[in-house]
């Protein structure tokens, strides 16, 4: 009985964690367009929150470069390319860092945090948060 209620509590208590993170595979929404276009895997390193591009959706883009972004990642493949980073918790929100957008070359500052356990909200913006674009990424499983 005890084994079985320690089975229970560790299920529970792992599935609870899993629930609370954004850490993990996310499928990218435009929020323009509706469509699906990759997925990113959300990962922590050195305390920093960083997202990194894994798949690409839409066939015809799989081999696609990055020609417009900025600096390092000029002509870089986008399959693989990391395009959130250095974020940090505060509070239920993860911020202080940017995200990149292929598709316009674009660097914005960012912001993101759980809507719930399978929907993750992404706020991209200029300046203040007032001025940018949200998109709502969906928990892979």
């Amino acid at each position: 009985m005890k084994n079985v209620f320690l089975l229970i509590f560790t299920l529970f208590i792992t599935s609870t964690y899993a629930q609370k993170t954004v850490l993990g595979k996310w499928k990218s929404i435009d929020d323009e367009t509706g469509k699906a276009l990759g997925i990113v895997e959300i990962y922590e390193e050195g305390g920093k929150i960083y997202g990194k591009i894994i798949d690409i959706l839409i066939p015809k883009d799989k081999n696609k470069k990055c020609e417009k972004c900025p600096g390092e990642d000029k002509d870089k493949p986008i399959l693989g390319l990391t395009i959130i980073k250095d974020l940090s918790k505060d509070g239920d929100e993860y911020n202080g860092g940017h995200i990149l957008d292929p598709k316009h070359g674009k660097l914005y500052k960012c912001y993101l945090n759980l809507e719930n356990e399978d929907k993750l909200k992404i706020r991209g913006y200029i300046g203040i948060s007032l001025f940018g674009r949200t998109q709502y990424w969906h928990r892979v499983k």
